[in-house]
């Protein structure tokens, strides 16, 4: 990319930037009521157009493979690194401009956006990335291609309806439309049904829940249906009857179900989510899923001293959870034991190896220290990381625990030399957080190339920093003001 382009670039949002700065700047309160609500439909309607103009630019940039000439390697990441987006955000994005763009083949020719009517009406102005994207999940749900009429018919009611109705409408007006097209659910084939599968597990909320949605498959439905009639029956694995049968008994006393499901008041919902913990407690293991990433596929839990001789806090999962101690202690019960010992650091003691792969004792050493990939800002957890070597093993790098972290696989093929590459480094012994490996990200994402480490899996030592720094500034507020008394007091002495 020139350096004329990028001026050129520049120049074609100034009036852009010049037009939103001049309206920053501008009284509003003198405004009268029907100014200011037409200035709110007219910053909405520009605020729409935008997003329009957002899907050209992302449909510009895979075009022009700017993901690979930076060395971020998909659009999404490209959106990430540049822009300084949250993976939903740049998910969300790349997938409206799927949706909204036109997109060219390979001999450069323009097609038309899959949702012709939607990128319309985005386009000028009257309809919301909301409406947009409750349109999106609704025609997902259309049975057969986008090539038939009856798509193109639904796509174009659920924009006509947009232009005037709420987001929150559109999922009830897509029911009666699907209803009308697929009453029976005839026309819905196995392309549809594999179109339309997912779960979808959220973030871990601060109280340690999760919200889980999504559709699954006839298939799925069929092999989970004769579980959940055990494992989620009444009296099954409750886990506040101690007298409860669990997932494991091969054998079933009946009159001990009997009297345990008299004493069962859980929910429907309850009981299930207490069979899937059966299944997954009892019924999957190393024994029939193996090894990941060197290790045997299990649960990894990471907890302190302290929080278990008090029975509080929490405990830290390979995955990137939390689970409270006390939980987490009924979990260990029954498992292999695993002690590992931290230095003054917090950075396992070292441990020297003599061949490239890191052993299942360092993988674990690096999980329980670093708990997920190291890049700043990365947020993927330990458990699909893999062992980073900051010197690389071709480059003489040993395979010992100063040496090593941990990357997901994504993050680990940005380290290179080329253009566009990231570099790792271990903080010295004068650094703030020394043993600790830093990451120096390319040009285009940081000039100044300065090494910086990832804090996103220890919020409970950003929290204590953060706590520390507070307590500072109030000690160094409190000398202030009893220096200033101090001082007050010698000039009343000397008058």
């Amino acid at each position: 990319m020139s350096s004329s382009s990028v001026v050129q670039e520049e120049r074609v949002a100034d009036p852009l930037l010049g037009a939103v700065s001049d309206l920053l700047e501008q009284s509003l309160t003198a405004m009268s009521d029907d100014k200011i609500i037409a200035l709110l439909r007219d910053v909405e309607q520009a605020t729409r157009m935008l997003a329009a103009v957002g899907h050209r630019l992302i449909v510009q940039a895979s075009d022009r493979n700017l993901p690979n000439q930076t060395g971020t390697g998909t659009v999404k990441k490209f959106l990430m690194h540049t822009l300084r987006l949250s993976s939903p955000d740049a998910g969300a994005r790349v997938a409206a401009a799927l949706q909204l763009g036109s997109w060219h083949d390979m001999s450069g020719e323009a097609h038309e956006a899959r949702l012709p009517a939607t990128a319309a009406a985005q386009l000028e102005g009257d309809i919301s990335v909301d409406h947009a994207r409750q349109i999106a999940a609704v025609m997902k749900r259309v049975p057969g291609s986008t090539a038939n009429t009856d798509f193109e018919a639904a796509e174009c009611l659920l924009a006509d309806f947009a232009r005037t109705g709420s987001p929150d409408d559109i999922p009830k007006v897509g029911e009666a439309i699907l209803a009308h097209l697929d009453p029976d659910g005839e026309r819905t084939d196995d392309t549809d049904r594999a179109r339309m599968r997912g779960i979808r597990i959220g973030r871990q909320r601060a109280d340690g829940m999760s919200p889980i949605k999504g559709e699954i498959t006839p298939t799925l439905r069929a092999l989970l249906d004769p579980v959940m009639a055990k494992l989620a029956r009444p009296g099954m694995n409750n886990p506040d009857d101690p007298e409860s049968p669990s997932g494991d008994d091969e054998y079933v006393d009946q009159v001990q179900l009997a009297e345990a499901a008299r004493r069962d008041a859980r929910s429907v919902a309850q009981r299930t989510h207490d069979g899937f913990v059966a299944l997954l407690t009892h019924c999957v293991g190393p024994e029939q899923l193996g090894s990941h990433r060197g290790l045997p596929v299990s649960t990894i839990l990471t907890m302190s001293v302290a929080d278990v001789e008090k029975a509080a806090g929490v405990a830290t999962t390979a995955t990137g959870g939390m689970v409270p101690i006390s939980e987490a202690l009924k979990l260990a019960e029954g498992s292999q034991p695993f002690l590992m010992v931290f230095d003054a650091q917090g950075l396992p003691l070292h441990l020297g190896r003599t061949k490239r792969l890191a052993s299942a004792a360092q993988r674990l050493a690096l999980i329980a220290a670093v708990r997920g990939c190291s890049r700043p800002g990365c947020d993927a957890p330990a458990s699909v990381s893999a062992t980073h070597h900051v010197t690389d093993w071709s480059k003489s790098g040993p395979t010992d625990i100063g040496n090593e972290t941990l990357a997901c696989d994504s993050c680990h093929a940005m380290v290179h030399d080329g253009p566009g590459g990231w570099k790792t480094v271990v903080l010295g012994p004068d650094s703030a957080n020394p043993g600790r490996v830093a990451w120096i990200a390319p040009p285009h994402i940081d000039p100044s190339g300065k090494p910086r480490i990832n804090n996103r899996h220890h919020p409970g030592e950003l929290l204590a920093e953060a706590l520390a720094r507070v307590q500072r500034r109030k000690e160094q507020e409190g000398q202030q003001h009893r220096e200033r008394l101090r001082q007050e007091q010698r000039l009343d002495g000397a008058a």
